[in-house]
């Protein structure tokens, strides 16, 4: 099993590798925006590994201490989203004795989420003061919740694709993102251009509901649209360094019309912590032999 240090390690590694590779329309290593800086996100993922991995906290205590931690050290919203995704994924990897297991153990977590758990997230979204996110009659934030954290997320899977993936298991984040991230390692890319390489798949095959809730269904596809170039260039080019001029432009564009990919940075997040717990799974083993 990999010890609360460890976690805690691949959380903040996690979160600084995702908010330093130049993924378009995000604060990045390269350009700031949206009214912050890439500093916010680097204290934001030091205050989140401890609340994260709270001895026998429960999925919606620890992202509601996480997104407490949050407020101490910034005052705007930079990680809602990712703590949202890392929470039960911490939970679940804790029960783990190699990376294999997590699957079945995140499908426990997920499926076994309570009234409380969603109580105490919705408590924590409110904290966040989270743009975006719209108004239902049912179930709202704004209410308090009368359903599991489970079942919360299912009325709002079809609008936030962070939702959807407590329902499916974190299937996009597995077989597009990490799927992608390894691919892109292993072909020779730095952790910073894989990264950016996993965004860039993500943002093709799923319409970011971030820009789709303040921007528009035309927005987001138009975004989508321009991911799926950028990898169609980027297969001809082999490195996708190659084509930093381009994605710097394309940056600069988003953050002048103030569109920001939000949910897909909050996946590539996740992303990097799957393969942040594979890799700490891989080094004990390896020390062990």
């Amino acid at each position: 099993m990999l010890s609360k240090q460890q976690i805690q390690k691949c959380i903040i590694w996690a979160c600084e590798q995702e908010v330093l590779a130049p993924k378009p329309g995000n604060v990045n290593g390269y350009n700031d925006g949206h009214n912050m800086q890439v500093q916010d996100f680097i204290k934001s993922a030091h205050a989140i590994a401890p609340a994260l991995t709270t001895e026998g906290a429960s999925v919606g205590h620890r992202i509601l201490l996480a997104m407490q931690a949050t407020q101490q050290v910034v005052n705007c919203n930079t990680n809602l989203g990712i703590v949202l995704l890392f929470s039960p994924l911490c939970v679940a990897i804790e029960q783990c004795d190699n990376f294999q297991q997590l699957d079945k153990f995140l499908r426990h977590t997920l499926n076994n989420l309570t009234i409380e758990d969603a109580e105490d997230a919705y408590q924590a979204i409110r904290l966040a003061h989270a743009g975006g996110l719209g108004q239902v009659e049912k179930q709202d934030i704004s209410q308090q919740p009368t359903i599991t954290l489970l079942e919360a997320m299912r009325t709002a899977k079809d609008r936030d694709t962070i939702a959807a993936q407590y329902l499916n298991n974190y299937r996009e984040i597995i077989e597009i993102g990490l799927e992608n991230l390894t691919i892109s390692i292993n072909s020779g890319e730095s952790v910073e251009w894989a990264t950016t390489f996993a965004y860039l798949c993500l943002l093709s095959d799923i319409e970011d509901t971030l820009i789709h809730r303040k921007q528009g269904a035309k927005t987001a596809r138009i975004v989508s649209e321009k991911a799926t170039y950028i990898l169609d260039k980027h297969s001809k080019n082999n490195m996708l360094k190659e084509l930093s001029t381009e994605l710097e432009m394309w940056d600069k564009e988003l953050k002048g019309d103030a569109i920001n990919p939000g949910t897909t940075a909050d996946l590539t997040a996740s992303t990097l912590l799957l393969r942040a717990f594979q890799d700490a799974f891989n080094l004990t083993v390896f020390r062990r032999e």
